[in-house]
């Protein structure tokens, strides 16, 4: 009765009621959620607004959910009466201000939508979306933070100038000016990486960038994990990657079975349309025709890089830089395909979500000093080696993503497959036909079992190492990175913004 008190008032457009949607709403890439008792998605700002202040008003929980892209509960709610507010038809561009360099959009616009505006004038967001950009969302990106597109510029947050933030209860709050984040302390700042705990994100103004004319890649096989860790992190202190990103050997050989041989006519074509002109296209999709498929067939590891500078001839020299340190940490060149096709066409479907055989998938993260990768990976190793007979048994696979991200830092992703039935979430968001060609497997609890339990000894694991993350919600501690008094500073903003504990509760480790 309290939610329909609440939501009498408000247009009943705004309200989500199919079943169908509503299961896939309540579901994330990893788990299921508690139901909410109603979904609401606004269809605009002033909607939004009185969308959370009618379910204030009644004392409920709000969830805000973007994409859906989620793999660490970021809108699974919590154990209580809770409305799950989705953004995703908050899908406007506002404004591009070539004058001033910067975008505003609402926040349920996709990195991808952007990116395809933005590319006919040759502007780009300064660090421009993740991998799942078709349909994760840029105010999901501010929320749960990230990187890969232009990972030199910093996460996905460090693109952000202003926000226009509705708090728990339903009031508009602008953090910054239209042009300068760093006017007085940052507010803007304070609402990044909040995972929707401290407010909801309704419009962003991103810093833009000239994209660059030239472009060049490399990809390279390491015979070992410390050859391809000196590597990464020399090219990453270093500055001469704006992507650098590379895979242990069965996360590699995953990858390169992914995509079906149908798709690879049209990855050619994303290339050959692509790189600048019309002939360096030509030549790009032919040597890639003619490298196939099986050049990291044999390779223990890989590590892929992006040089993108505004002129070629700049991008040639940082590349020329980053062959010359992988040969002094004994990398091999190889054809350099992937990153070539990834740039090509940066926002693939999001049919990696699951595995090539029809498998679950998911991804667990830690971001540590380039000091301390080679002793985590070993670590990551070790812990995997003592469970091997039960992973063996239960049919659990693991593999990791490697990325250097910063001067000062890279991240180890681990990644688990296993055989376990697909959810709701996973049949809406996988493309149709990419569907069909997988096997469709039952439940399997006892695999599902040991890739949580798995998961946690490795949070664990990185905790004790001191590991940073990006998308925390209700998966990674965030209060035992903190010193104590900042974490008491972090629960007086909540308690500041969020007085009756309404806006996404639990999330951050947030009560």
């Amino acid at each position: 009765m309290a939610v329909q008190d609440a939501l009498s008032a408000l247009p009943q457009e705004a309200l989500v009621t199919d079943p169908a949607s509503l299961e896939i709403l309540r579901h994330d890439v990893y788990a299921r959620g508690p139901a909410p008792a109603a979904v609401l998605r606004p269809r605009d700002v002033d909607e939004l607004c009185q969308v959370v202040a009618a379910a204030a008003g009644e004392r409920l929980a709000l969830v805000p959910r973007g994409g859906g892209m989620s793999y660490t509960g970021g809108y699974l709610g919590p154990d209580r009466a809770f409305v799950l507010v989705d953004t995703g038809a908050l899908n406007r561009i506002v404004e591009i201000n070539e004058n001033d360099m910067t975008a505003t959009v609402e926040a349920g616009c996709t990195w991808a939508t952007l990116h395809r505006v933005l590319a006919p004038r040759g502007l780009r967001v300064a660090a421009w979306g993740s991998l799942s950009g078709v349909k994760a969302t840029i105010g999901g990106g501010m929320s749960q933070n990230g990187v890969f597109w232009g990972a030199r510029e910093g996460p996905l947050s460090s693109a952000a100038v202003s926000f226009d933030v509705v708090l728990a209860d339903g009031a508009l709050v602008a953090t910054g000016g239209s042009f300068l984040r760093d006017f007085g302390p940052d507010l803007t700042g304070l609402f990044t990486g909040d995972t929707g705990a401290l407010g909801i994100k309704a419009r962003a103004t991103l810093r833009l960038r000239r994209e660059g004319k030239g472009l060049a890649y490399g990809s390279f096989t390491f015979a070992d994990h410390r050859s391809l860790f000196a590597a990464l992190s020399t090219v990453a202190r270093a500055e001469l990657a704006s992507e650098s990103f590379g895979f242990d050997p069965f996360l590699q050989s995953q990858r390169m079975k992914r995509e079906s041989l149908g798709k690879d006519a049209r990855a050619l074509l994303s290339v050959v349309t692509g790189q600048g002109s019309l002939a360096k296209g030509l030549r790009e999709g032919a040597r890639i025709a003619r490298a196939g498929r099986s050049f990291l067939d044999d390779a223990p590891f890989s590590m892929h890089f992006i040089a993108e500078r505004r002129e070629q001839p700049a991008a040639d020299s940082d590349m020329a830089a980053i062959r010359r340190i992988v040969a002094e940490a004994g990398g091999q060149e190889t054809a350099n395909t992937v990153p070539t096709v990834l740039r090509s066409n940066p926002f693939p479907p999001v049919n990696s979500m699951v595995g090539p055989q029809g498998e679950r998938w998911v991804p667990v993260h830690a971001i540590l000093p380039h000091s301390q990768l080679v002793d985590c990976w070993e670590a990551v190793q070790a812990l995997f080696a003592r469970h091997d007979a039960e992973m063996q048994d239960r049919g659990v696979r693991a593999g990791a993503m490697l990325l250097g991200i910063s001067p000062q830092s890279g991240l180890i992703e681990p990644v688990f497959f296993w055989p376990d039935e697909l959810n709701p979430l996973h049949l809406d968001a996988v493309e149709a036909a990419h569907l069909k060609r997988l096997r469709r497997l039952p439940a399997t609890e006892a695999s599902s079992a040991l890739v949580h339990e798995l998961r946690a000894e490795l949070i664990a694991l990185f905790a004790a190492r001191g590991a940073a993350h990006f998308q925390i919600a209700r998966t990674y501690p965030l209060e035992q990175g903190h010193d104590p008094r900042a974490w008491e500073l972090l629960r007086a903003v909540k308690r500041a913004v969020d007085p009756h504990g309404l806006m996404n509760p639990g999330s951050l480790g947030l009560a």
